[in-house]
């Protein structure tokens, strides 16, 4: 787990950024609350307003993310009069917030924006229960959050927009033409259902935290599929809670809401939430534990009681999600992974023919965008797979197997960057090897995602294969010699025994 934090690969300092203009844009917003005259409860709810548009608002082009950060208000700003106005009747109280937790989850149909408008929604009703907010606040609220979005809106956009000299990341949608709405719709009826239980037992535990185990639910459910990555992203929030708990006892309890400190410490969590989010989800939840153990501390009621009431309400809420991908319209880990692994190898093919369409002098072929493409369906089968090269995962044959399946798709990845690199050149050649190799490539890729017939075997190809040409002579046909190779070797953990998929079903 440290590995991956501190090791792992920030290419053009995208997370570096990404967290330092956070810290920026949520100090931004808290200072014009300050200035504002806005009570502490004010500048808590800006503050977590501006953290969560420069956080969720994840539209591939700029302007796309302008006006998501625009709607956030006027989707979050009725939840929030909601919740308030409710406070006082639990039944409707508990019955509207089941309605937004259901509703913010069908809302991924549309894409990031839809998703970005879900969290922000939920969001605002979990921090009208976070801060007990009342009828008479909502002024002072209101504003709080429009000032903050505003000032994140300032920073993301106009001090440090760093995405205008960026190409548009492509967002891969779930695969199978209308699996995003099917996908959605289970999710939005298992994420209620869920939500549901913790609402109930969590009221058991604490009719004043009840909450938290809500938030729990709804967090293990963003950005998972499957139910194996449900179970694995329920086990790493438990995980980073308890570690943030643990952190909290030594730093936050001392520190008890003193204000320099307090904010210094706000700051660091802050960074490290954003930090670390792409990488690591226990470390994220880690730091969101130590976030919201500061805040407590800024309102005077944190203590060690209060911590371990947090951990029971986080066990609950990953109980109930865990409950519901079990038993309400489960979605089997084979089919996400198998559908991404398709959509991810038929990215290969298009990216070997479009470099060899650039090779044969094609101006308009663009392999380029192939790549990234490629890298975010790759990111994509990783975490589908994540629950089968889970430690705790006791399936020791498909662990193996879901590791070499990983393994070499890095390599085709890597095949593929040299290859796109090599076809940048414009003094590269082409000829008819190139050609040929690129056609038993697709023929390979066939093989494997439509039931073509089977791949050859490393052991089959072509004795020009077994290796590689000098990359100096021929670093074209050297990668597509080693892609052919990759491809041929997936066969095997892909094509296992028919009653052993590489996850279970």
């Amino acid at each position: 787990m440290l590995k991956r934090v501190f090791v792992a690969p920030d290419p053009g300092r995208a997370r570096l950024r990404f967290a330092a203009r956070a810290v920026l844009g949520v100090g931004l917003a808290v200072a014009a609350c300050g200035l504002a005259g806005h009570s502490l409860v004010g500048a808590v709810t800006g503050g977590l307003a501006a953290l969560l548009a420069l956080f969720t608002v994840t539209d591939s082009a700029v302007r796309g993310q302008a006006v998501t950060t625009a709607l956030l208000p006027a989707v979050g700003m009725p939840v929030l009069a909601a919740a308030a106005v409710l406070h006082d009747h639990p039944v409707a109280r508990d019955l509207t917030f089941l309605a937004v937790i259901g509703a913010g989850v069908y809302a991924r149909r549309w894409g990031p924006r839809g998703h970005s408008l879900g969290v922000f929604a939920f969001m605002m009703f979990f921090v009208a229960q976070f801060l007990h907010a009342t009828r008479a606040q909502l002024p002072e609220l209101y504003a709080a959050v429009a000032l903050s979005v505003l000032a994140a809106a300032v920073v993301r956009f106009g001090l440090w927009c760093y995405e205008r000299r960026l190409p548009p990341a492509p967002v891969p949608a779930p695969p199978g033409g209308r699996g995003l709405a099917r996908v959605t719709t289970r999710q939005a009826v298992q994420a209620t259902a869920g939500a549901g239980f913790a609402l109930v037992a969590g009221q058991l535990v604490s009719g004043q935290r009840w909450y938290w185990a809500v938030g729990a639910t709804w967090w293990i459910f963003v950005n998972t599929t499957s139910r194996g990555e449900t179970l694995v992203r329920g086990f790493r929030r438990v995980l980073g809670t308890v570690i943030g708990i643990g952190l909290g006892l030594l730093v936050a309890v001392p520190v008890h809401g003193a204000g320099l400190p307090t904010a210094a410490l706000v700051a660091v969590c802050v960074f490290g939430i954003f930090y670390t989010a792409a990488v690591s989800y226990t470390w994220m939840m880690l730091w969101v534990t130590l976030l919201a153990e500061l805040l407590y501390g800024l309102l005077g009621v944190l203590s060690p009681g209060l911590l371990a009431l947090r951990l029971a309400e986080t066990g609950v809420g990953a109980v109930g999600a865990v409950l519901a991908v079990l038993f309400v319209l489960p979605v089997t880990t084979h089919t996400v992974t198998d559908a991404w692994i398709q959509r991810a190898l038929r990215c290969v093919h298009a990216c070997t023919a479009e470099a060899a369409a650039r090779l044969a002098g094609d101006p308009a072929a663009d392999p380029a965008a192939r790549v990234t493409e490629l890298e975010q369906l790759l990111g994509r089968v990783r975490l589908s797979v994540a629950p089968l090269v889970h430690p705790l995962n006791p399936a020791l044959g498909r662990k193996r197997r879901a590791r070499r399946v990983l393994a070499l798709l890095d390599d085709c990845a890597r095949e593929i960057r040299g290859l796109v690199a090599v076809a940048a050149d414009p003094e590269a050649s082409h000829d008819a090897r190139l050609a040929a190799a690129c056609w038993r490539v697709q023929g390979a890729v066939e093989a494997l995602t439509e039931g073509g017939p089977e791949p050859m075997t490393p052991a089959e190809l072509p004795s020009e294969h077994t290796e590689r040409p000098p990359a100096h002579g021929e670093p074209a046909l050297a990668h597509l010699h080693g892609l052919e190779r990759a491809l041929a070797e997936l066969a095997q953990p892909l094509r296992a025994t028919p009653g052993s998929p590489l996850v279970g079903a």
